[in-house]
């Protein structure tokens, strides 16, 4: 991989992270037609350039993450973010293998955009407007939603939107709690794949940050593709919000329906 190509991975993880139109499956189908390779370093690149975007969301709700006084916030998190961490542990391997095959994820990144289409009728009539309004067995719930997103080209984000607006949330108040739910999900995968993660890199088992530490060039790529995912994820963010309140998710059904269909046809020949 070159600075350029990381450099690619990391704008397309900062614009997609939070959106519900799967950054996976975009990095994934990226660096296919980019003719990146995929190698350990590439895949675990992948994953821990997650820190910047993680970073982008607690820069953007600060007040919301540093307010020690409100306890219950940090618990609706950590039983949130329970299921994800022990499903993801379980299937790990199959998840992974998952990842080596385009055509399943082009279509599951058409299937979610066809329910995309759908979800504003479907939740229509919204009884919260504020995240302090989950309660903690609703964030369990929300929770068990984020794990559809271990099939690749799900979408984390869309699966826990889609989550908050079913226990009642209206749509930006099920995006944000989206966005904090995310925070504890990716900081947990992006420690696991970086400390506890064995990968085989140049014929030897070593951790994520081994890897990293290995060459000056690994060690740049690390820090310039999570500069580059904080920066691009926290326009990201602002735009989506926006965007989703005035005008639903029907244009991200579309754009995934698009998207897969052109991806699909495209591993297909």
């Amino acid at each position: 991989m070159t600075l350029s190509e990381a450099i690619i991975l990391a704008i397309i993880e900062g614009i997609t992270e939070f959106l519900p139109v799967s950054s996976t499956a975009h990095m994934i189908f990226a660096s296919s037609i980019f003719g990146i390779e995929s190698d350990e370093f590439v895949k675990m690149f992948q994953v821990s350039i997650q820190f910047g975007a993680i970073l982008a969301v607690v820069s953007l709700y600060w007040r919301r993450f540093f307010n020690f006084s409100s306890p219950q916030f940090y618990l609706k998190l950590i039983i949130g973010v329970i299921p994800a961490l022990v499903l993801g542990k379980l299937f790990d391997d199959k998840i992974e293998a998952v990842l080596e095959k385009p055509i399943p994820i082009a279509l599951m990144l058409i299937l979610g955009g066809v329910v995309l289409l759908f979800i504003d009728r479907l939740f229509n009539h919204p009884r919260f407007d504020s995240v302090d309004s989950v309660s903690k067995l609703g964030a369990v719930k929300i929770g068990l939603w984020q794990c559809l997103a271990m099939m690749p080209g799900t979408s984390r984000s869309a699966a826990s939107i889609i989550g908050g607006m079913q226990q009642g949330l209206s749509r930006k108040a099920a995006a944000e709690f989206s966005f904090f739910l995310a925070v504890p999900t990716m900081f947990a995968v992006t420690c696991y794949s970086l400390f506890l993660k064995d990968w085989t890199y140049k014929g030897t088992h070593q951790t994520g940050i081994d890897m990293i530490l290995s060459s000056q060039q690994n060690t740049q790529f690390f820090i310039v593709g999570n500069i580059i995912a904080f920066l691009i994820a926290a326009l990201a963010i602002k735009f989506f919000l926006g965007f989703l309140h005035k005008y639903g998710f029907k244009v991200w059904g579309w754009y995934r329906v698009l998207i897969g269909c052109s991806l699909l046809i495209y591993f297909l020949r």
